[in-house]
């Protein structure tokens, strides 16, 4: 006798991914789910609105011994690294495994993506969705986990000779403890 689902069939898989800043204490951190036919380049786009950055510079991911780039942009061959395009993530790890992005090889962004959980779903997802995190993620050229420590120790400090300089740099309204789910999560439903 088949068992009644009154939900309906699945018909689709989405990956549970916990994204997680490495190196900096507290964690900043996000969960997100994504469809299980993402590629690489796409995924890319997903972790920039995750942290709320601006695509401005290079990034590659580590996948086991594999590195995964976007050629065309290494004009003079300098990085040796396969072609991104078309790598799905949900091809590369299972539950419980990592993928490495780096991001920005001057302040050098160092994400880890940990595959929690394939998820069966009755409707297919149709952009990424933040669930979850902690924190608000460094802003685009801080200056790398040192850089972001000293801005985090100016803005909390008004005595501190940098002070001015941070808040006016970051607009006045960067906010450490805030994470803006509704704000990535807007930025998500536009990445194509």
């Amino acid at each position: 006798m088949v068992e009644w689902n009154p939900h309906g069939p699945t018909v689709a898989n989405v990956l549970q991914l916990r994204v997680g800043l490495v190196g900096f204490e507290p964690v900043v951190w996000r969960r997100v789910l994504v469809p299980d036919s993402i590629a690489l380049p796409k995924f890319h786009r997903v972790l920039q609105e995750l942290m709320l950055w601006w695509d401005y510079h290079l990034h590659v991911f580590e996948i086991g011994d594999e590195v995964f780039g976007q050629p065309e942009l290494d004009e003079d061959e300098d990085f040796d690294w396969h072609n991104e395009r078309g790598v799905k993530v949900a091809s590369r790890l299972h539950a419980g495994d990592s993928l490495e992005y780096m991001y920005d090889f001057g302040d050098n962004w160092h994400l880890r993506v940990e595959l929690e959980a394939v998820l069966g779903v009755r409707t297919r997802l149709k952009h990424a969705v933040c669930v979850a995190g902690e924190h608000a993620a460094p802003p685009e050229d801080v200056g790398g986990i040192g850089g972001f420590r000293e801005f985090l120790d100016a803005l909390a400090d008004p005595s501190n000779d940098e002070h001015e300089n941070y808040v006016e740099w970051s607009g006045g309204n960067y906010d450490f403890e805030f994470l803006d789910l509704a704000e990535i999560n807007a930025r998500l439903q536009q990445v194509r």
